[in-house]
């Protein structure tokens, strides 16, 4: 039996690519060095914002803390410029809110950016506990946040499904000992979410 969902934030509930491909795009063009087509960032997302730009700046040399301080200034600006929900997203949280279910979400994004994005697309369903990356806590697939959380929520770890779109969702969902729920309308495919270890593959919401 379920009785908790934690749900990933971005390529999961929210169509996000642009705004963070996009800040990451102006950030690099202020600096003079090269862009990336936006579909690549799929490949690059997933593991916090100093991987990501670790991963867009390649072999440029630069001041790796006020290029990640200045992406942060950049996507602050428009967090959901582009984000928006994935079709089919609103009418599964309506179906899920209507059950006897606990819903969170955690990600590797900042905190304060998590919290305030699930705020303003997703603030009319009952999430109990949003997190995102916070100092001192370990990012996914390190359990730590997602036990965290099931213990705020009251819930054990095996009757919770942990949904995400990526491997990194799916081993946190392994090393936790709860479900793990690959979706397929994310930033990555079918292979890395079997590969990873997923016990269900969603193609639609």
């Amino acid at each position: 039996m379920i009785r908790a969902v934690i749900f990933d934030l971005d390529g999961t509930l929210a169509d996000s690519l642009g705004d963070i491909g996009g800040a990451m795009n102006e950030t690099l063009r202020e600096r003079g060095l090269p862009e990336h087509a936006l579909e690549s960032y799929r490949q690059m997302v997933g593991e916090g914002i100093e991987t990501l730009a670790l991963r867009a700046l390649g072999r440029a040399a630069v001041d790796l803390p006020a290029f990640v301080a200045r992406y942060r200034e950049r996507y602050a600006l428009r967090i959901e410029q582009q984000t928006r929900p994935y079709p089919g997203i609103t009418d599964l949280l309506d179906e899920l809110a209507r059950r006897p279910l606990k819903l969170a979400v955690l990600s590797n994004k900042r905190d304060d950016f998590t919290v305030e994005l699930v705020r303003r697309q997703f603030g009319r369903w009952p999430f109990s506990q949003v997190r995102g990356e916070r100092v001192g806590v370990p990012r996914k697939p390190d359990p730590t946040a997602a036990l965290d959380i099931a213990r705020a929520l009251g819930v054990p770890p095996a009757q919770t499904a942990f949904v995400g779109d990526t491997a990194i969702d799916v081993k946190t969902a392994v090393a936790a000992g709860m479900k793990a729920v690959g979706v397929l309308w994310g930033f990555r495919g079918r292979d890395e979410l079997v590969k990873a270890g997923a016990l269900v593959l969603l193609e639609q919401p």
